[in-house]
């Protein structure tokens, strides 16, 4: 087993955020963060960026009785893609596909509520977008993430994690147009095997972070 490299998700964040700044995405980037555990990665990013700060929530849409299977996704901004295939394959009706985006969309909502009170989502259109997570285990939430801003019209968007499994990069670099990975282990064991403390973050840490970063 690998020995941890990152002390935290802070400490983390700034080793990112540095290999970021050497490479970066564009004019006037904008850094969003998976809640919960990708947004103080993410702040130590926006920071070495000189960018603001916000989160990009992604929830995703389970078959009935297969909830591990995706027929979808929904994000931030009001955005859902669907898995055609999935729902082709397995003939998932409108109606289902309807229930699971409305009971998604009211649990999104009262995250997002959370996180970022009544401030408004930042704009992406058209500007560089670097979305963050604090690491990378099957990669399926940052592939749902990545297919949803396409749908915001960005300028661009780069990936970018402290830790993943080589074999989680592989459909990102497909999906997203740069990818920044810090570590790629192997054996890849779990994303909290690389940190000295991987303390679970709380709804309160990520609002704060939020209000911290202009």
């Amino acid at each position: 087993m690998h020995a941890a490299r990152f002390a935290d998700r802070r400490h983390a964040g700034r080793v990112l955020g540095a290999v970021c700044a050497a490479r970066p995405a564009g004019p006037a980037p904008v850094v969003l963060g998976l809640p919960r555990g990708g947004v103080p990665v993410a702040a130590e990013v926006a920071q070495a960026l000189g960018a603001p700060l916000d989160i990009f929530v992604v929830r995703k849409l389970g078959v009935p009785g297969h909830e591990e299977l995706a027929m979808g996704a929904i994000a931030s901004g009001g955005v859902r893609v669907v898995n055609d295939d999935v729902v082709r394959a397995l003939a998932i009706s409108t109606s289902v596909l309807a229930a699971a985006t409305d009971a998604a969309r009211r649990e999104l909502a009262g995250k997002e509520a959370a996180y970022r009170g009544d401030r408004p989502p930042l704009a992406l259109a058209g500007r560089p977008v670097v979305v963050v997570d604090d690491g990378l285990a099957t990669g399926s939430t940052m592939q749902a993430a990545v297919t949803a801003l396409r749908s915001c019209v960005p300028a661009s968007i780069t990936v970018a994690v402290p830790v993943a499994p080589a074999a989680a990069l592989v459909p990102l670099w497909r999906l997203a147009d740069d990818v920044v990975c810090v570590f790629a282990p192997d054996p890849f064991v779990a994303v909290g095997a690389s940190y000295v403390d991987f303390s679970p973050t709380t709804d309160g840490e990520v609002a704060a972070l939020l209000g911290a970063v202009p």
